[in-house]
Order: structure tokens, then sequence, then C-alpha cells
């Protein structure tokens, strides 16, 4: 018998981040990255275990999809590769023939791959990045009208594009294109910190509170010329990126008087201190976009996607200039983003947006395991547990440990999409902490000493504590601490850590060297048990919020599967794991 309901299956693959999505009938029902299952962090292979994923999770076959919608025009974005390369010829003769191999071994018949790998009888249609990234912004929105910021590295042409969303209608109406791109100069710096381009860019984020923005004027001297109106153009002739395998070239070096970063060696002041001073730029050009868009759109409320997005700096200093009432960021803001964004605008080509469906996104909607499969596993692996019947007593235990200063990874409901984890995926600790950044960072994260842990907060109490216009429910905005600290010990200091451990914080272990928390506010209608660990430890202690970071350890996906989270949990020194109702200690049970 024929399925009657509407099917439409977002894809996006072959770049970085592939994910998929599925909608019925206007609903969001299924989206995942495939790097939680192939556990390659990034990973850009034809996403057939997400799709499998979405699939089981609607109980439906392949055929039952009535379209896929692949997040891209291949052929646009092949016709700029070549145009690009052809116009640095002969500069970029290697790299012309390295792509064009790829794009015509691998990429230009996609169509037919799809085809090929699912078996797929029925339509198959493509969207725009850059109408994916704006339609997977305004769509999940809550707003029935919206301006529309798109800031990436490049999709076909576009690198920034400004638009408006008005019921079910998108309309792109600037763009900015390449080789004058916002994301390809944040990954110039992130590449001479010594940081990798596509994923170390957050990096370079964290990085910037510890230094001064001294050499701003000289970027907007030498590397950008930025317009009245946001628009802008880089200075070719400092990077490699539109002709080569890397993103700067020696003239880039020579102007900042130091060779980049080796990885492995030391963080430098002058790392520092570019970061710093790219990051304000970027907030400078942000904001200005930002204004620019408020005043041809006229709209009061503001949606955001692309990668530049996941700047939740700028976000930050997007909402303290309230140029918007209202702003929203797609949690996917990169190119995973773009599998719901493809499956929304095709499904929104031929469907009204009503007041009906204009609904709080929902963004866990990934896999979740019964206390049946959670117990299976444990028998399996001969793993000593304690089961709770009761949440209210398993969550008084999980509380109880973080009082004591243990660290609790939270397995729990469906996994989160995006790259950030928002209580089901996640490691919690008590903010109160002066040890615990440092004790996640090194012995539990495995990464970077200076990079800062971000506070799950009721929605009851954020204004209480922090100078957030508004919610911020995807941990997208970075704010100010209300209560003073003095940051003039911080600058007494060069090496990283004991900058911030001179920082004076009532919650030292989510205070950033500027007095700055990247922030998530957790409602009850959003994820109830989360919401309920948090209730209880303010009751328990006054302190209403947690550190949230996500579980997971440097350089690997977040957690997706029960093994996954036992394999993690197993390979550092968090001391609790809460898996649906089962707790597992590393002490004695």
């Amino acid at each position: 018998m024929k399925n009657n309901d509407d099917y439409i299956l977002g894809v996006s693959a072959f770049f970085h981040d592939s994910s998929a999505c599925l909608i019925k009938n206007g609903k969001i029902i299924a989206a995942v990255q495939e790097e939680r299952f192939s556990r390659i962090k990034f990973d850009s292979a034809f996403p057939i275990n997400s799709i499998n994923y979405c699939l089981s999770y609607a109980n439906i076959t392949i055929n039952e999809i009535n379209t896929i919608s692949y997040f891209e025009d291949n052929h646009l974005k092949f016709d700029r590769i070549i145009k690009s390369y052809l116009r640095f010829f002969p500069f970029s003769f290697l790299m012309l023939i390295r792509s064009s191999i790829i794009w015509i071994k691998y990429k230009l018949l996609i169509e037919h791959k799809i085809k090929s790998l699912l078996k797929f009888e029925n339509n198959i249609t493509f969207c725009n990045h850059h109408f994916s990234h704006a339609a997977s912004a305004f769509y999940p929105s809550p707003y029935k009208d919206a301006a529309i910021l798109v800031v990436d590295a490049v999709g076909e042409w576009d690198c920034t594009s400004l638009g408006v969303g008005i019921n079910n209608k998108i309309e792109i109406l600037k763009n900015i294109q390449y080789p004058d791109s916002l994301g390809m100069l944040y990954s110039a710096f992130t590449e001479f910190s010594g940081f990798k381009v596509n994923s170390g860019e957050y990096k370079l984020m964290g990085l910037a509170p510890y230094g001064q923005p001294i050499y701003k004027d000289l970027i907007l001297k030498k590397l950008i010329r930025v317009n009245s109106d946001g628009s802008y153009r880089l200075n070719l002739k400092y990077f490699n990126f539109y002709k080569g395998t890397t993103t700067i070239n020696r003239k880039f070096e020579k102007l900042f008087n130091n060779k980049k970063r080796v990885s492995k060696n030391l963080i430098r002041k002058v790392d520092q201190d570019l970061a710093a001073s790219i990051q304000s730029v970027f907030n400078d050009i942000l904001i200005t976009l930002a204004i620019h868009l408020k005043k041809i759109t006229k709209s009061k409320n503001l949606v955001l996607a692309g990668g530049v997005a996941l700047n939740c700096v700028s976000i930050g200093k997007i909402s303290e200039k309230k140029i918007f009432e209202n702003i929203w960021v797609q949690p996917a803001s990169g190119d995973a983003g773009t599998s719901l964004g493809s499956a929304l605008a095709e499904y929104y080509k031929n469907n009204d947006r009503d007041q009906v469906n204009i609904i709080s996104f929902d963004p866990f909607l990934g896999p979740s395991f019964t206390n049946q499969e959670i117990m299976a596993v444990l028998k399996q692996r001969n793993i000593n547990y304690l089961f709770f019947e009761s949440d209210d007593e398993l969550i008084e235990v999980l509380c109880n440990n973080i009082i004591n200063e243990k660290v609790v990874g939270l397995f729990n409901g469906r996994m989160e999409f995006g790259p950030r984890a928002l209580g089901s995926r996640s490691i919690l600790a008590d903010p109160r902490s002066k040890k615990m950044q440092k004790k996640l960072n090194l012995k539990i994260k495995y990464r970077e000493s200076f990079r800062p842990f971000a506070p799950a907060i009721l929605i009851e109490h954020y204004k209480d504590h922090f100078e957030l216009q508004d919610k911020s429910p995807y941990m997208s905005i970075v704010s100010q601490i209300k209560h003073n600290i003095d940051l003039k010990e911080a600058d007494k200091f060069s090496d990283l850590f004991l900058k911030l451990k001179s920082v004076n914080s009532k919650f030292p272990a989510i205070t950033h060297v500027d007095n700055s928390a990247r922030i998530q506010t957790v409602e009850k209608n959003v994820n109830n048990f989360f919401y309920r660990v948090l209730s209880k430890f303010n009751k328990m202690t006054g302190c209403p919020m947690l550190i949230n970071t996500s579980f997971n350890v440097n350089e690997e996906p977040i957690v997706c599967t029960i093994q996954d989270a036992i394999n993690c949990f197993y390979s550092n020194d968090i001391d609790i794991l809460i898996l649906g109702n089962f707790l597992i200690s590393k002490d004695d049970i």
C-alpha cells in the first residue's frame, strides 16, 4: 500500500561534515552527522549511516521518500572552481588538474551516485548552498519574518549572503562572492596560529581573549577593505587558498614578522594578539552587516547560519548592540545543517508556512537507546552498575557527585544535531570549582589548557548572572558575567593557564579570561531531564548552572552509541557515567 505521507530526505556530502535529515509532512523528525557513526571527525563521506538511521527512525524504506534534496548545485560549484583556477593560471595549474580529476571522477555525477548507492528511484533535486543555509536558519526559527545572514568560507560562488524570509518565502537580497571570503580570512589566522583549518577556528576564537588587538589596524589596512555597509574585499596578495593547498603564503607571514606556528609548539604571544585582532575585526564586520541588513529588511528578527555563525563571540556582540529585537542561530550552522535546510527548502516550494508549524526547533534529532538496550551492553561487557527506578533518585545521586567535585558523563535521550552538546551527550561538572577547568581540559578532554567551558543555566536565572539580552538555548551567544572581577591581575601573566587561574570569579570554571561565557539557557519543555538536573543542583547549592561540555575527547566526535559512551568513559578521568537510568562509577559500587 502506498504511503501517503510526504517524506523529504536532505543530504549533505563530499565536502566536510556530511549529514542527513528527514522531514515528514514538513516536520523535522531526524537529523544526524555522519561523523557520529563513522567516528571520523567532520567526516565528508556519503552519509549512508545517517541516511539509514533516518529511514530506521521513520520505519520506512528508501523508495518511500518522495524527494532527495542535495545541499548544493555541484555543476555551479565546479564552474566556480574551474573559473577560479583559470583566473590565477599558471600559478594554480596543479590545483586545476587535481580538482578536475576529483570532480569529474566523483562529484559531478552526484545524482547517478545517489541513485546507485541507495537504489533510489524517485526525484532528486539540488539546492543552492547558501539557500540551504538560509532555509536551515529561517524555517525552523520561531519567526514569521526575519532578516537572514549567511556567512561561511564558500558555497558555489557565494561567501556572504543577506536575505529576508517571510512565511514560506526566502529571498536573497545581496551576496559577496568568492574569493572574498570572511570564512577563509578567519581560517588564514587559524592556520597561522597552528590550528587545523575547517576545524580549529573555534580554538582561535577561544584564544582571542588572551591577547590584545594590536594588529587590528594592520589587518584592515593590508588584508581586507571594509565598506560602510559591511561589504568587503580581500587583498589576495597575502593568501594562497585560491590557487594552492594552504590558506596563507609567505607574504602573510612576513606581514606579521613570524612563521606560522607548528601545532606541537607552544602558543606564542603573537598568536594570542592575532587571535584577538582578527576576532575584533570580525565583530565589527558582522555588526556592520547586521546594521545594513536591518536597514534593508526592516525586520525585528535576525536568523543566522553558515560556519561563521558558530562564532558565538561575534553573535554576542550583535546581541549587545540590540540591532534586532530577537536573534536565532541554527545550532547546526555549519555544513551539517545544510541537509536540514535543503529538505525544508524543497518542502516549502509547494507548502505554506503558517503559525501552526512555526514552532520551537527541537535539536534532539539523533539516536536514543532504551534501558533494555543499555542493560544488554553492560552485561555483555561485564560492567558493574546501579539501576534507578526513579529519575528523581538518579538526579539526586548525580548532583551529589557533582557537589563532591566529581565529573559526570550524561548519556540520556536523543542525540543533539550540531556541534554542541545540549544535555543529552554531555559532560557535567561544578562551575564553582577552582580546579575543574584544568581537570576537564587536561585529564578528560585532553586539549589545550586555555579552552573555556560553557555554563548551562536554568532559563529563569540567566539574567541574574549574565548580561545576555535574550535566551540562548543552543549555546550560540557569548555574554559578559554580571559580577565584577579584577582582570588586571590576569594581564600580568604571559602563560595562558596562569592568566586564567588568576581570574577571581564566583564561577571560575566557566569564566573566561575576559569575564565572558558561552551560555546555554535550559527550558523545561526543551529538555525536561536536564532541566530537572539543573533545578535539583540549584535547590541543593543555590547555583542554577552547571558546566556543560560535549561528551568526547579532543579530535573525536561526540559520542553517539552506548558503546561510544562507555569507551570514552574508560579513556579518561570522568568519574561517573549516567546511561539512561544506569549509573557506572570508577569507584567500587
